[in-house]
């Protein structure tokens, strides 16, 4: 498990989804995680992904996870698979979103500390829609989703609280009329705060900004 925790980033999510998805990725976003490529291969058969929910909870550093594990296991045990995976510097939550939906480390990127402009290199968005791929972005207000990948051709849903916006993502979910989902929340335990999207047996790579984990 150390071998991979010390070798998995939260950069390998943008290439992973989009070879899940069968498009390309931004030219020069990481590597695919490996690992959740060969356990998708196993569970579809060798078929592509048609529709992905990333849902990102917030704040979840991965010795939140270790010293409350408990805590999660509602999340864990309706998984397919948990992995940890390594952030980048410094993790907060507009640097590490925009290194996980880019692929690209921050210098390249751009957001090198606690700021929210709109990002203007090519993010997994921007290829979905080059692929003829429908996104979409659910957030709540003022967060760091809601901000930095404005300007695009997709749609977005800004709430006002956790609760509006896990209804609107419910309901886009009942619609399938999207291909990529994005929510983000302020939930992200079974206790403190209890989740409303749950992972089914359909593997839903669920990522966090800050963290260490990442399940799906």
């Amino acid at each position: 498990m150390d071998e991979i925790r010390c070798s998995l980033c939260i950069s390998q999510i943008c290439r992973t989804v989009t070879e899940l998805m069968g498009f390309d990725a931004p030219e020069a976003a990481a590597p695919a995680n490996s690992v959740i490529l060969d356990a998708a291969d196993r569970f579809f058969g060798g078929e592509r992904v048609e529709r992905a929910l990333l849902y990102n909870p917030d704040a979840v550093a991965l010795w939140l996870y270790m010293k409350y594990t408990e805590l999660f296991s509602d999340v864990v045990c309706r998984a397919s698979i948990a992995l940890p995976t390594l952030s980048v510097m410094p993790s907060v939550t507009p640097v590490c979103f925009a290194s996980m939906y880019t692929g690209l480390m921050p210098e390249k990127h751009g957001i090198m500390s606690y700021t929210k402009p709109v990002l203007r290199v090519e993010t997994i968005f921007d290829s979905a829609i080059k692929a003829g791929k429908k996104p979409i972005i659910i957030s709540t207000e003022g967060d760091s989703i809601s901000k930095i990948f404005l300007e695009r051709d997709m749609d977005y849903i800004i709430c006002e609280t956790p609760d509006e916006c896990n209804m609107h993502a419910e309901r886009i979910l009942r619609e399938d009329k999207h291909d990529i989902v994005v929510v983000y929340n302020g939930n992200y335990d079974g206790t403190m705060q209890e989740p409303t999207l749950l992972p089914t047996t359909f593997p839903n790579v669920l990522t966090s900004a800050n963290t260490g984990i990442a399940v799906g």
